[in-house]
């Protein structure tokens, strides 16, 4: 079911956040000069919002924790120094207060909070009344309701400067990525929430430095309205997630190449040329609908073919021989396998769904038993 959100201009120390928000600074905060000399360099490059992790939630004790509220001083002592804006993770009443009272600005919902609706009522009932603006990452798992319910959570709780950072999902089987991107998952909830800024942390999708560019240029290209992305003055050494991060030279180059490109065509004559585009498109996708629609209609066919003949509805070697088939044939086309592997789950789980349906029909009477 979708909702509205009561938002207002996330406006900090005066400041007004505008699309693209760059968000940077390193995974923990591990010693002071560590902390000043990345936030010094990172404000001459004009990011206005430094991030740095106090309280860090690891999978596995004995790893790196964060150092928890003795780092509070050194990002107050940035502050007053740069003016940067101060951003960190809290997971619970006792990291929100300590955060607000040594002035840090934002706070952000990690992954895993959010992936507890408990958790994140708990923060909304503590942050209840008070003007912060809060960034809440995507849960874990590929779930956009539990994402939303969080962004609701904060939402009626009275905050109203609230922004979306999507940071991938967590997956089985290989990837190149940390985190798998799952760019419907965000871009839905753009569509759902037109008025909310998300901002992409290529960071944790990537896990790896070597791919921050490609993610980077792509959440340009869907228009997301910037990047919260990890940068340390000696990522090599970092206590945590060291292979992610960026020296702020080499993240000022990766910034200077990404291509931000106009989110609005406008009425020129662009325009018309696009509408003729689109209009193919609509047109395509009608016929593959009416396509789909032939299809189950053979669908039902054999579910009753099937039942009156007691054979199972799944046939495993006859759906092998369907996915290799015609993902040699999308090969050919030049469609890639993921996206031909996608649709031909989508569609063999709705003719199960259809064969289901006929299998469990009172013959005598046609309704459901």
């Amino acid at each position: 079911m979708n909702s509205t959100l009561d938002l207002k201009e996330v406006v900090i120390n005066g400041r007004k956040l505008e699309a693209p928000i760059f968000v940077s600074g390193p995974c923990s905060a591990e010693t002071e000069e560590q902390v000043l000399e990345t936030g010094r360099q990172i404000a001459k490059m004009g990011i206005p919002i430094y991030r740095a992790g106090i309280w860090k939630p690891r999978t596995r004790p004995g790893n790196f924790e964060g150092l928890g509220v003795v780092a509070l001083p050194w990002l107050q002592k940035l502050k007053e120094e740069t003016g940067l804006i101060i951003a960190t993770e809290v997971a619970n009443s006792y990291h929100i207060k300590q955060a607000l009272d040594y002035g840090v600005d934002i706070l952000w919902i990690g992954a895993r909070t959010t992936a507890n609706p408990f958790a994140v009522q708990e923060l909304a009932d503590y942050l209840g009344g008070k003007d912060v603006p809060v960034f809440v990452k995507n849960p874990v798992n590929p779930d956009i309701d539990l994402w939303v319910g969080a962004l609701e959570r904060m939402n009626k709780a009275g905050l109203k400067k609230l922004m979306a950072i999507h940071r991938g999902f967590s997956h089985f089987g290989n990837s190149p990525y940390r985190n798998k991107p799952q760019w419907d998952i965000p871009i839905e909830l753009k569509r759902r929430f037109p008025e909310l800024p998300i901002i992409v942390d290529p960071s944790h999708i990537c896990g790896r430095r070597d791919l921050l560019a490609g993610v980077c240029q792509k959440a340009a290209d869907l228009d997301f309205d910037g990047l919260f992305i990890e940068s340390h003055i000696d990522p090599d050494k970092a206590l945590s997630d060291k292979a992610q991060q960026v020296t702020p030279k080499d993240l000022d180059k990766l910034l200077s190449s990404l291509i931000w490109r106009k989110p609005d065509i406008g009425s020129n004559g662009l325009l018309h040329d696009l509408e003729v585009y689109r209009a193919k498109i609509d047109m395509l996708d009608d016929e593959v609908l009416r396509i789909y629609k032939d299809r189950m209609n053979v669908v039902e066919k054999i579910g009753e073919f099937k039942k009156k003949n007691n054979f199972t509805i799944l046939q495993t070697t006859r759906w092998s021989e369907i996915l290799d088939e015609r993902k040699e044939l999308g090969k050919k086309l030049g469609l890639s396998e993921d996206f031909v592997t996608t649709i031909l789950k989508a569609v063999h789980q709705e003719s199960i769904n259809t064969q289901t349906r006929i299998m469990n029909e009172d013959t005598t009477s046609g309704e459901s038993r």
